[in-house]
């Protein structure tokens, strides 16, 4: 048998439970740090102020992460509608503000079907996405002015839990590259008086549910 191929890491695939505040490559160092592994990668990023499924995969098994990146993802949250901050999301201070007193049922329902099926998006400025070889987070931090160009996404289904205004409850179900935030901004902009999002809980990727995942604290006892 040969010596080296005894070595070969098989891979392993972890759902985790990522925590608030932790940025999704903070959870990637540490099993990376605390399982001693040599190759490691998440299967699709989540915003420090998201809870919710990571994927992570190890050894051979990364080899699956654009398998997972690709599936459809489904999402719990809260927006809050008459208040707009840079990021879309409590990242940033609030901005703006407007009344939204006014907004009806009917209007709240006419923006999520304006937001459903096939539509074009543009990602946040505050995000990974990049622009001439640099992450747009950067240069929005550094106060630089930039454009980001619409892509397509699908919203499988946008989904009214609860409503208590200036609070919108929902549940999406979207493909892959589809950002919360920004239908958080569009969301706000159908209704005229602006929104973000305030809290979001990834809660399936695919067939892998958050139900069945650990927090860092279940994985990390030995």
């Amino acid at each position: 048998m040969d010596s080296n191929a005894a070595t070969v890491d098989p891979g392993k695939i972890w759902l985790v439970d990522k925590p608030l505040r932790w940025t999704s490559f903070d959870v990637v160092k540490k099993l990376r740090y605390h399982f001693k592994l040599k190759k490691i990668g998440h299967a699709g990023t989540l915003d420090p102020l998201a809870t919710g499924l990571l994927i992570l995969c190890s050894g051979k098994k990364t080899k699956e992460i654009d398998t997972y990146q690709g599936m459809e993802k489904e999402y719990t949250g809260v927006f809050k509608v008459g208040q707009t901050t840079p990021s879309f999301d409590l990242e940033t201070d609030v901005d703006s503000e407007k009344d939204y007193h006014h907004i009806t049922l009917e209007r709240i329902q006419g923006a999520v079907s304006e937001l459903s099926g096939e539509i074009l998006q543009i990602p946040p400025i505050y995000s990974a996405v990049k622009v001439g070889g640099k992450r747009a987070y950067k240069s929005a931090r550094a106060g630089e002015s930039i454009e980001l160009k619409p892509k397509p996404v699908h919203v499988k289904k946008f989904e009214l839990t609860d409503i208590k205004l200036p609070e919108v409850y929902f549940r999406i179900v979207c493909s892959k590259g589809t950002y919360i935030r920004s239908l958080a901004r569009d969301f706000g902009q159908s209704l005229g008086v602006g929104a973000h999002l305030t809290a979001l809980r990834r809660k399936r990727i695919g067939n892998f549910h958050v139900d069945d995942a650990k927090t860092l604290e279940e994985l990390l006892v030995k």
